[in-house]
Order: structure tokens, then sequence, then C-alpha cells
């Protein structure tokens, strides 16, 4: 007989799940930077401010920049936009004290972009989705 049940959680619950790790994290490894987490994003917009490419990225805990989204309008792609975004991202994290930024890509995405950037592969996931590869990357900045 079991004696638990599991159900939906609510935004409440999932904040207290969310608020646990942290703390267990914090207990282990303390966090080196404040705030713990520093949103880092930036848009290019055209003229008639129409944004053109985007980036979200997230500092975190541990001075480590997580790379969350880039994405470059289809019309707009060979233009530079995403090197610039990722440049200024970067620029920005150094500052901050950042020494490591990661990501994930797809094989239909910007592996070999974040590749050009000197960015590595640290890791592949197989059929994520199917027929694809998922692949976890990083860059060590100084």
């Amino acid at each position: 007989m079991k004696n638990f049940i599991i159900d939906k959680s609510t935004r409440e619950e999932a904040n207290l799940v969310d608020n646990g790790i942290v703390e267990y994290n914090l207990s282990k490894a303390p966090f080196t930077q404040e705030p713990s987490f520093v949103s880092i994003n930036r848009v290019i917009k055209g003229l008639n401010g129409d944004i053109l490419a985007g980036i979200n990225s997230v500092l975190y805990c541990w001075n480590c920049l997580y790379l969350d989204t880039l994405w470059v309008k289809e019309e707009s792609r060979q233009c530079g936009y995403g090197s610039t975004l990722l440049n200024e991202v970067e620029k920005i994290a150094k500052e901050k004290g950042c020494k490591l930024i990661h990501l994930d890509t797809f094989d239909f995405q910007a592996k070999d972009f974040y590749l050009k950037h000197g960015y590595e592969v640290f890791g592949v996931l197989e059929d994520c989705p199917l027929k694809h590869k998922r692949y976890y990357m990083k860059k060590n900045i100084k």
C-alpha cells in the first residue's frame, strides 16, 4: 500500500520545489554572485522598431552564464546580428565576473555558429528529437 499521492503542482508548489533545490545547492556550493540570478537579455530593432534578433540568457549563482535563446528573424540572417548579440552578452557577463558560458543547440540550429565563436561540444544527446542531435556546448572566458 502506498502512502502518498502524485498531483499536478500549483505555481506555489513548483516554487517550493525550486526553492528547495536552491537551498540544497547553497549548502553544498555557496553562491559567488549577488543577486543569484541576473537576466542578460538584448534585442536588435530595425529603425521602424521591429525586432530583428534577440538573445535571452541568465548569469546564475556561481558567475556562470546560461545562454537560453538566440534568435534572428529569417530575413535578417547573415547580417551579423547573432554575432553582435552574442558578443554583447559575453562582454556584459565577463564584466560581471563570468568565467563559463554554456548552452544547448540542435543539429538543425546553430552548432557551427557557436563553434565559430569559440564554443566546444561537451555532450551530445542522440534522437532528441527523433533522428536529430542536441549539442551541449561551453566556452571558458577570461
